[in-house]
């Protein structure tokens, strides 16, 4: 097993880069790469780092010659042939070849595109423009970077036997996490925590004990390379940034009212089966759903991302209903801010009504709250669209706390999608 604490000590060995490869990245990302790829070619995007907890001064705290260093590493690399096979030849969802070889042959010859850095007070202002297939890759690799460079920067004076502890006691909490989830009769459960892990090695040590703790009960990861490597399932769907950029480029409010079940459209026509996922809460669950087509209620699940989990799963449950859909047969998959205590209380809720699953994240892959100090509680980081051909993009979501844009396109889109008073929530990760 990997001695972390000796890697950590040593952390600035050349074996451990933050970002190892192309696929050190989340499968949904490759997915929406895929489709991105295929029905917007010449679509221009900007990505911006967000970090929501400004009382986290990632400036001071992270020198920027290393983060330059981490950086231009990822821009050096490039798909190996082992992982172009596994793409091109593996089982993903049941469907081999799921990547198109003329996909698989654009993605052998990419390189990221240059980055702009620049620091804003505490922070750092960290931009991705380009062609949307191209910017859209460097969502989960700068997370990743910037998360374990904070942690590194925490790490940095600790000794050998402070290290040692400090990993005992957090891989002790993960086992009793897993322990505690055994227990629950029919789990379903994945991890989801590459954007905001403590580390590569972290968290592919979470993903095994996950695989000898809960055995069949663990669906797999989010992450590609330890997919791969671990020989366990990837597992995701897709993301708000589809949404947003098809309503940023939609030519007026009657198309920004479409732009959503466009999405949708252009998503069936790639994929079916545990891929047809819906995510209805960019723009305001309840309103996606009272104006979606039909045969979008004919869709495998849904991912619930942000509001109050039981309160949205149940109007999810009830318009499948009302659609004639038996909610028995469907998928529900919570995404947001989970832990055991919420994973169990959900579970016995929806258990029997629907078939339930989890993305597990951040408090899975860095949940060090109260270690070195309460220095390496986790906090919310983003990587967002900020712009699609020029034009301001919007996200919404079902908490307030979450939205994002130009205030005059917020209030554009809360006029268009009928968005009323919402309730706010805490951001926890």
């Amino acid at each position: 097993m990997t001695d972390i604490a000796t890697r950590v000590y040593n952390h600035k060995w050349k074996i451990d880069p933050i970002v190892r490869s192309v696929m050190d990245t989340d499968f949904y990302k490759v997915l929406m790469c895929q489709s991105i790829y295929r029905h917007n070619p010449t679509t221009r995007v900007t990505f911006s780092l967000i970090n929501r907890s400004s009382d986290v001064p990632l400036a001071k705290l992270i020198d920027e010659g290393a983060l330059r260093e981490q950086l231009d590493h990822v821009r050096s690399l490039s798909l190996s042939r082992g992982e172009s096979t596994w793409l091109r030849g593996n089982t993903f969802y049941g469907t081999r070849q799921m990547f198109t070889p003329e996909f698989v042959e654009w993605l052998e010859g990419f390189r990221f595109p240059p980055y702009e850095l620049e620091r804003r007070g505490d922070q750092w202002e960290l931009t991705f423009e380009g062609l949307w297939c191209e910017a859209t890759m460097w969502e989960i690799p700068a997370l990743a970077i910037l998360m374990e460079l904070r942690a590194r920067a925490v790490l940095q004076d600790m000794g050998r036997f402070d290290l040692e502890v400090l990993y005992a006691r957090a891989m002790t909490r993960v086992w009793e996490k897993v322990q505690r989830l055994r227990t629950l009769e029919g789990l379903r459960i994945a991890d989801f925590g590459t954007r905001r892990r403590h580390g590569f090695l972290w968290q592919d040590w979470c993903v095994r004990a996950m695989i000898e703790g809960l055995g069949p009960k663990f669906l797999g990861t989010s992450n590609c390379l330890i997919a791969l490597r671990r020989e366990v399932e990837a597992i995701g769907t897709n993301a708000h940034e589809l949404p947003m950029v098809q309503a940023a480029i939609a030519e007026d409010d009657a198309a920004l009212a479409r732009a959503p079940y466009r999405v949708l459209e252009e998503w069936r026509k790639d994929h079916a089966g545990n891929l047809l996922i819906l995510l209805p809460d960019t723009y305001g669950t309840r309103t996606f759903l009272e104006n979606a087509p039909d045969w979008a209620a004919e869709w495998t699940g849904a991912r619930i991302d942000s509001g109050d989990p039981f309160e949205i799963g149940e109007v999810v449950v009830k318009w499948w209903i009302a659609r004639g859909q038996d909610p028995k047969n469907k998928l529900l998959i919570f995404s947001d801010g989970l832990d055991v205590d919420l994973i169990e209380r959900l579970h016995k809720h929806f258990s029997g009504r629907v078939r339930v699953g989890f993305g597990w994240g951040t408090l899975l892959t860095n949940d060090f709250r109260g270690l070195a100090g309460g220095r390496l509680d986790p906090f919310s980081l983003v990587c967002k669209v900020i712009e699609a051909d020029g034009r301001s993009t919007v996200k919404l979501s079902d908490n307030p706390n979450k939205a994002m844009g130009d205030p005059e396109e917020v209030a554009r889109y809360k006029r268009v999608f009928g968005i009323g008073d919402q309730v706010a929530r805490e951001v926890v990760v």
